[in-house]
């Protein structure tokens, strides 16, 4: 919050040494030679010495000419100490002066001369001449001025301050602020208070030294540090030396935080839109509020327009975007798209949230879309709930459908829509050693070509979990209850199924521990069995809907689980017991060094409930797992799903990250699925040179002989900028491909200045662990 001026004048002092100061309260003129004078008086009023203060010398050092005096700056590390001591906002402060000269009437005004030196508060001035006027409270210097206040540092030709309104001037100065490391020279900079200052005909950069590698050059800048913004006006950015862009106003955060204005053009092309710039305006409505349009010309389809919205509070968060364009000049059409997303705590116990997604066309995507994230999305959930919290209970009412954007060439079904869903949950533990849950769901689905109708659910379980430090034993019963109502049978199906289906099962396990050594690392290895039996008779399920049950995929985590079904349609019949085995190497903090796990389901009966006709084997693949840190730097991980019917891998996934230092990963890994897919997926961010490091990915599929998905660039890291080149490459759909190019100067303090997408986004995304040049 900015701090309102101070406009009544304050006690003041004026320096106090010899007894013979007394003679200055007669209105008279005198004049007295010293070494050193320190005068110390409140105004109109002298007092005798009680101790010679001793000098202290500003970071702003006097230099042999004036050439190097202007170029000479303190650094950041003296700046910061420096603020440490002097950035004080006492409106009562005494004023402190040394010189080696004065004269004057000290009722009125004293000229002081020969290394003068001004401190009240967090200011300090020094000159070769100087001159204070009481009744203004007003210091006017020159020759070889030096003023720091309140950590920032200036160096001029001639100075003028009104030090209690904090006010004044200062000509040809060279300046070094603070809060962001700037520093630029100008004409004239005015100090209009202690947050607000106006720089005229001067450049800034958050470079060091007497030339630095970008400046922005302006005819008027003004700095704010109560709004943390500074607003240049007309102004021309010059990197090494070349003009690479102009602008009538540019707004800029001092700090590094959010504001309002215009930013960066965004430049870039694409093979369907061909070239296209935007030119985005961001409002910073409030800390917790923002917006931003982001209006964009491309050159084949037009204008197209957009806003994105940010919001979060106490009881609530959302994000909303919207973009379009009227008449694409392409498809002749109307094109949008709209995303949001919001929770909201309605009450304490009662909360609200929804997830839009909407598309004009199947193609919108690919062709506007640039990360492959976006382009990948083929189906958009439309959903929103209203949760209802109470002690041991929820509540919800969700309703959702999808909208599918279909690709020809690999067409995928729609689900169903659920309008609503109405669903009860509730549980407790440790009631009389007993543990109990219950799910009661009531869905109406809905589907344009397909079947409809109502569903009930009501799924109650309860346990006895008995466990000790070295095992455990958990039997539990649960019954799953199910109506279905048809509005659209088949003609001569029935219109109403029930079902009842009980499920017993016992989970169990032992926890073994020992001492041992691995790498020369002391360790805590477990070996823990596990066993995990399930008992679920049969019922015959073929004549009712399938309205979202699908066959669970098999791992570590499914196959402890009741159903090999996902949803509530399929109830699959089992009479099983699967069996595991998990050892850990603990290291002494806690860590895991290490964890290796196989398992296997081993089936009593013959499965009957399916969705696909399979017959299955008395007994499941075989899962092998394994994930640990070789070194605090090496890590790796393992799943392998092998058939036991012909010895063959089903699944294989092979993955290994290295990390020796920030800024320096390699990631490998190896992913198979028979008959579907095999693909190496290399990514690394690596030092090639000094300051430069190269950065990539390649996802290349070895059945399709081709690379599905990469990019590739590089990235310099200088003290003050950054610049990436990135080059991508991904596809839009199963058919096609789409390539693009991005360059992105970011200079810190100011602007990310670029051609194409943001290469950091897509980076963070494809290059597990990386780090931009930017980050510290």
């Amino acid at each position: 919050m900015r701090r309102k001026p101070v406009l009544s004048h304050s006690p003041l002092l004026f320096p106090t040494i010899p007894a013979i100061l007394v003679s200055v309260l007669v209105p008279a003129y005198f004049s007295q030679a010293m070494a050193q004078n320190v005068i110390t008086s409140k105004p109109d009023e002298v007092q005798a010495p009680t101790q010679l203060a001793t000098p202290i010398q500003s970071p702003l050092q006097t230099q042999s000419d004036d050439k190097s005096s202007k170029e000479s700056l303190p650094s950041q590390k003296q700046l910061e100490k420096l603020s440490e001591k002097q950035k004080q906002d006492d409106k009562n402060a005494p004023v402190t002066v040394r010189a080696g000269n004065f004269s004057g009437m000290p009722e009125r005004y004293i000229k002081f001369e020969h290394d003068v030196e001004v401190v009240k508060g967090g200011t300090r001035i020094n000159a070769d001449e100087a001159m204070y006027r009481n009744l203004e409270d007003e210091v006017e210097a020159s020759g070889k001025v030096r003023m720091t206040r309140y950590g920032d540092c200036y160096k001029g030709d001639a100075l003028r301050m009104q030090l209690d309104a904090s006010s004044g001037y200062v000509a040809n100065p060279i300046y070094k602020l603070l809060r962001n490391n700037a520093q630029g020279h100008a004409a004239r900079i005015d100090f209009q208070d202690e947050e607000r200052s106006l720089i005229t005909r001067g450049t800034y950069s958050t470079c060091e030294g007497l030339d630095p590698d970008w400046y922005l050059q302006s005819d008027t800048l003004s700095l704010d540090t109560g709004l943390d913004k500074g607003v240049a006006g007309k102004s021309v950015l010059y990197f090494k030396g070349v003009p690479i862009l102009a602008t009538p106003s540019l707004t800029f955060p001092l700090s590094g935080a959010r504001h309002s204005g215009l930013l960066p053009p965004i430049l870039g092309a694409s093979s369907k839109g061909g070239p296209e710039v935007t030119l985005p305006y961001y409002f910073n409505i409030a800390p917790n509020r923002d917006l931003t349009l982001y209006p964009k010309m491309i050159a084949r389809r037009g204008l197209q327009l957009g806003v994105e919205g940010r919001y979060l509070g106490e009881t609530y968060a959302g994000e909303t975007s919207v973009e379009g364009l009227l008449n694409d000049r392409v498809t002749g059409t109307n094109r949008y798209a709209v995303a949001s997303i919001h929770q909201q705590k309605l009450l304490p116990q009662l909360e609200l949230s929804w997830n839009i997604n909407s598309a004009s066309d199947d193609d919108y995507p690919t062709d506007f879309s640039r990360t492959i994230t976006k382009t990948a999305q083929r189906l958009l959930l439309r959903e929103a709930n209203l949760t209802y919290y109470g002690s041991f209970w929820n509540l919800s009412l969700r309703t959702s459908n999808y909208q599918v954007l279909q690709d020809l060439a690999a067409p995928i079904a729609r689900p169903y829509d659920r309008l609503p869903q109405l669903q009860l949950h509730a549980e407790q533990h440790d009631v009389a050693g007993l543990d109990w849950s219950m799910d009661s769901i009531l869905t109406r689905f809905w589907h344009p070509t397909m079947v409809r109708g109502d569903r009930a659910v009501f799924n109650p379980q309860i346990s006895l979990p008995l466990v000790q430090a070295g095992g455990f034993v958990i039997p539990k019963i649960s019954f799953h209850a199910t109506n279905y109502h048809l509005v659209n049978p088949e003609p001569g199906k029935e219109s109403d199924f029930h079902r009842v289906v009980p499920t017993f099962s016992v989970d169990s396990g032992l926890v073994f521990e020992r001492k041992t050594e691995m790498f020369g690392k002391a360790l805590t290895q477990t070996l823990e069995p596990r066993l995990f039996y399930v008992n679920t008779p049969y019922r015959d399920q073929s004549r009712m809907p399938n309205f979202d049950s699908a066959v669970a995929d098999f791992n570590f985590a499914q196959i402890f689980s009741e159903n090999r079904f996902t949803g509530q349609d399929r109830i699959g019949d089992s009479n099983q017991i699967t069996a595991a085995l998990i050892s850990r190497f603990i290291e002494g903090d806690g860590d895991e060094s290490l964890k290796l796990a196989i398992g296997q389901r081993f089936y009593f009966n013959t499965q009957k409930v399916t969705l696909d006709n399979t017959v299955s084997p008395s007994r499941s693949d075989l899962l092998l797992a394994a994930t640990g840190k070789l070194s605090s730097t090496l890590s790796g991980e393992m799943a392998l799903q092998l058939s036991q019917t012909d010895r063959q891998s089903v699944r294989a996934n092979y993955g290994v990250h290295w990390q020796p230092s920030p800024k320096k990963v390699l990631n490998l890994e190896y992913r198979y699925q028979r008959n579907s897919l095999e693909q190496v997926d290399v990514s690394a961010q690596w030092p090639v040179a000094d300051r430069w490091y190269m950065v990539g990915r390649s996802n290349y599929s070895m059945m399709d002989k081709k690379m599905v998905d990469g990019l590739l660039g590089f990235e310099y890291k200088a003290d003050c900028w950054s610049l990436r080149f990135l080059a991508q490459r991904f596809a839009t759909n199963s058919v096609n491909n789409t390539s693009g190019f991005s360059i992105q100067l970011e200079l810190n303090g100011l602007a990310r200045l670029g051609f194409g997408a943001n290469p950091i986004d897509a980076l963070k995304k494809n290059i597990s662990g990386y780090q931009s040049g930017s980050e510290r």
